[in-house]
């Protein structure tokens, strides 16, 4: 029987997770490509034999998105999976049209093809857009777990943008960490927080072995938590899913993928950001979930802020910098930096794109819509030098850090800089006070 060759479109996350989980061991299938999008740089690598299993000792080569239709004619491709997240249905069936017209089936997998199993209790934190608060609210659900003496590691969606076979499992338990793994800016603004609150997040490639290695934690596991990424759903069954929705850009909960498919399943949905939404967005919000998943308890949320240093925003025109994703597939026009500029008394945003340089320039051509804001992008190294000139060239006053992470740590910022802190605050009842002593009860936990 001839195997039935299959291409993978991705962006270095979900589709490594599903080659791994659903096509690795599968001789009916030959993996013939990966391509990639979103993420730079990632085209023109290869996922490598040692990952890849004893069918792919050469392991699988790494395409540019763009060529899709070329290799599917070229590598004779019988389908495509398409494996990667938050992005509009319309670009989803996009997909599938340029799949389809070069002759292709087009292909997603569910949850039941690639999640895997804990002998831990999980706990999943979904969103259904990049920016809606995940983290945050990740953080506090650590914190409440923690408080009541329940050791809790965190797995987070993939960021696997280095050394594919060195990023097999990686674990962090300290700010050296960090470094010692070469982390991007994007991944510190995941795994710093953690840290910072001195619990341990695993991340890395293989998801199987990172759960498994995760269970075994030496300093001790009773619970997982799935730190999701984008909007994808978790990678692992959730014994209690939560998904975070974003009132700022209502309507997208029911407009992105996957981001729909995480609300639909959820045990919990928070609605987050409820202190700087309208109530137009908010009922928006709120008739969605009653639409899809009546069933969902409903939390609502403020994600509350707070910054180091006030007095260099206050009469000040100040650079705001936001999280990179959030700003470029996150679509969004406002963040943590722009709130505490507005609240602390700013007189105003200076706009960074004249200043630019290098990678950023791209990264505005590319989204053009992301406006007065600048993203911490910093991928590469020089992507991340790119960035440290861009702030130093700017014409103002101060800077605000909307980034979870310290940035001051990993560029030279040559003007005052104040960073913003936010957390989720739960309004009212319920909350996650009551929705995880429940938990806690439920599997005789501590």
């Amino acid at each position: 029987m001839n195997k039935r060759k299959v291409i993978i479109i991705g962006a270095a996350g979900r589709d490594f997770h599903n080659f791994n989980t659903h096509y690795r061991n599968d001789d009916a299938f030959e993996v013939v490509a990966f391509t990639a999008a979103q993420i730079p740089d990632i085209a023109g690598r290869s996922y490598p034999g040692e990952l890849a299993g004893n069918l792919y000792p050469k392991g699988i080569p790494i395409y540019d998105e763009q060529d899709l239709p070329k290799l599917i004619k070229e590598l004779k491709a019988d389908e495509c999976v398409f494996s990667y997240s938050d992005v509009t249905y319309q670009k989803v069936m996009g997909m599938g049209a340029i799949v389809e017209a070069a002759g292709a089936s087009f292909t997603m997998l569910g949850p039941k093809d690639t999640r895997l199993k804990s002998t831990k209790p999980v706990i999943s934190v979904c969103a259904v857009r990049t920016g809606c608060g995940k983290s945050q609210t990740s953080r506090r659900v650590i914190e409440i777990l923690m408080s009541k003496g329940l050791k809790v590691v965190a797995v987070r969606h993939p960021m696997p943008y280095g050394d594919l076979v060195a990023q097999k499992v990686q674990r962090y338990a300290e700010i050296s960490d960090l470094a010692k793994n070469k982390c991007t800016v994007e991944e510190m603004e995941e795994y710093e927080p953690h840290v910072a609150r001195g619990n341990v997040i695993y991340a890395g490639v293989d998801y199987e072995a990172i759960l498994r290695a995760a269970e075994k934690d030496p300093k001790g596991c009773d619970v997982i938590l799935w730190d999701g990424g984008n909007n994808d759903f978790s990678f692992y069954q959730p014994d209690l899913q939560i998904t975070v929705v974003d009132p700022h850009r209502p309507g997208h909960e029911l407009s992105y993928y996957p981001g729909e498919i995480s609300l639909r399943m959820a045990d919990i949905v928070v609605i987050n950001k409820m202190d700087s939404a309208d109530a137009a967005g908010i009922q928006t919000v709120r008739k969605n979930i009653a639409a899809v998943n009546p069933g969902a308890t409903v939390i609502d949320a403020a994600s509350t802020l707070d910054v180091d240093h006030p007095e260099v925003i206050k009469g000040k025109r100040v650079l705001a910098i936001e999280d990179g994703p959030t700003l470029t597939h996150g679509e969004m026009t406002i963040g943590a930096a722009v709130v505490a500029a507005q609240k602390f008394g700013a007189t105003g945003f200076v706009d960074p794109r004249p200043f630019t340089v290098g990678r950023l320039k791209e990264t505005f051509n590319t989204y053009p819509n992301i406006g007065v804001l600048l993203p911490a992008m910093g991928y590469g190294e020089q992507q991340l030098k790119d960035l440290e000139t861009t702030i130093n060239n700017t014409d103002c006053d101060s800077v605000v850090i909307g980034t979870p992470i310290d940035l001051s740590r990993i560029i030279k910022i040559n003007k005052p800089f104040t960073r913003v802190f936010y957390n989720l605050q739960e309004i009212g009842r319920p909350n996650f006070d009551g929705i995880l002593e429940d938990f806690i009860k439920k599997f005789q936990l501590g």
